[in-house]
């Protein structure tokens, strides 16, 4: 008999994990201790934008006509433990206020709700980010909590989600590692992974550590690329190169590829800046600070990059912002997603805001998300609308939308053709021959 599936936290990880679970054909309960949560999610509507999520939750969630049936949530955790063979936590690790370190409060707070329930064996998987040697502390903490005892295990199995490909990404994930203590550990997630892995996903069996180093490791990595080709830029701007161009032909070594490597304003959201953050202060913990201490640099490329946007724009706009009307292009941190925290695009529309400038923003997605976090802008309801007046124009969001404006048509709007492309996506030549001044960073003006 297939195990049974329970889903802890139901934001933007847990949400979709409950519904591909359901859909590869498990028994799944989704718990949230948020009602609002659950009752949103239950009428088959999800709390964030991520393309095919909502269509997977209706295939599945109770109540549905043609629905499976096989979803359902709930606030009680003694009802999950009754429920469940597998507890997957899926809640959030933000960065703690005022610190770089990890704020475990919620993954505690859910192992302490969730143990003294659990009365047979039973799996509990960490999918959360957290700080290395985690997964030792909190093991210890079940098998103390839970009447069952070693019955009740805890393994981890890091997720590896990107905002925009998240069902892609669960329902065919490009790799499955999971640590584990146990031969009957690893058979029971062998199940619960059997389709995937029939398909050819490779499945990575490791310690506790290791599993928990994967997920901080790929992103410090990640970030480290990103930062590096925003450093060649600035070598770019003082040398009068072509950063775009320079990307192309590293990329072509395979031994560097060309992902990551375009040239911008850097990198934003929930996941890249607090977990290198988060690595960076266990490392200091661990007694390992000078093995990360390179993270501070690649940290600090990334914020300069907001903060040279910003100059331009300035420059652009003849030395002052007082007056002058900025349109942004952009509030998530990436496209296909309404996420904006940390959003570089929005962080530079509030610090020229709150510089002077008077900023309209539009976003396809994000423009609820970008109020409730900075209610002084304002907000159009379209691109056309956000440039009509503007002295400058910012692209700071790659979405596909932007790439398909009418330069021409943008043109008869504003009141100064000038835009600045800080995503480096947007075609110069097109934008130069509509009578824009074009400029993007790392590259000549010409």
């Amino acid at each position: 008999m297939a195990p049974k599936v329970t889903v802890i936290g139901t934001g933007y990880l847990g949400a979709t994990h409950a519904a591909a679970m359901a859909d590869l054909g498990f028994e799944v309960l989704g718990l949230d201790v948020v009602q609002e949560k659950i009752d949103m999610l239950s009428q088959g509507r999800v709390p964030m934008f991520e393309p095919g999520l909502e269509e997977v939750l209706r295939r599945n969630v109770a109540g549905f006509e043609g629905s499976s049936g096989r979803l359902r949530f709930t606030t009680s955790y003694a009802e999950a433990a009754e429920f469940g063979d597998v507890h997957f936590l899926c809640v959030n690790t933000p960065q703690r206020h005022g610190e770089y370190a990890c704020d475990m409060s919620y993954v505690d707070s859910a192992v302490e709700s969730l143990a003294p329930h659990l009365t047979r064996p039973a799996l509990v998987v960490g999918k959360s980010t957290v700080p290395v040697g985690s997964a030792a502390r909190l093991a210890a903490r079940i098998a103390e909590l839970a009447p069952a005892g070693d019955e009740a295990q805890l393994a981890w199995n890091p997720e590896f989600l990107r905002e925009g490909f998240a069902v892609q990404d669960t329902m065919h994930p490009d790799r499955i590692v999971v640590g584990v203590t146990s031969e009957w550990a690893e058979e029971l997630l062998r199940e619960v992974y059997a389709t995937p892995v029939a398909e050819g996903t490779p499945f990575l069996v490791t310690d506790l550590p290791t599993a928990e180093l994967v997920k901080t490791a790929a992103n410090a990595f990640l970030s480290t690329k990103i930062s590096f080709i925003n450093a060649m830029a600035e070598v770019c701007e003082a040398a009068d190169g072509d950063v775009v161009k320079l990307a192309e032909a590293i990329g072509h070594d395979d031994r560097i590829g060309k992902k990551f490597l375009r040239a911008g304003i850097g990198f934003g959201g929930g996941c890249l800046p607090k977990d290198i953050r988060a690595f960076m202060a266990r490392a200091g913990e661990l007694g390992a600070a000078e093995a990360l201490s390179f993270l501070r640099e690649i940290d600090s490329i990334n914020m300069r990059r907001r903060v040279h946007m910003v100059e331009l724009t300035r420059e652009a706009v003849g030395g002052s912002f007082l007056g002058a009307r900025v349109a942004v292009l952009g509030a998530t941190f990436k496209p296909d997603s309404d996420d904006v925290r940390d959003s570089p695009a929005l962080n530079i529309a509030g610090q020229i805001h709150l510089q002077g400038g008077q900023v309209t923003v539009y976003d396809p997605k994000g423009m609820e998300n970008a109020r409730a976090l900075f209610p002084t802008l304002s907000y159009a309801p379209t691109a056309q609308e956000a440039v009509r007046g503007a002295d400058v124009v910012l692209h700071l969001t790659e979405w596909r939308e932007f790439g398909e404006l009418d330069p021409a048509q943008l043109a008869e709007t504003v009141t100064h053709r000038r835009i600045l492309d800080g995503r480096n996506t947007l075609d110069p030549q097109l934008w130069r021959k509509a009578g824009w001044t074009y400029r993007a960073l790392g590259r000549p003006n010409a």
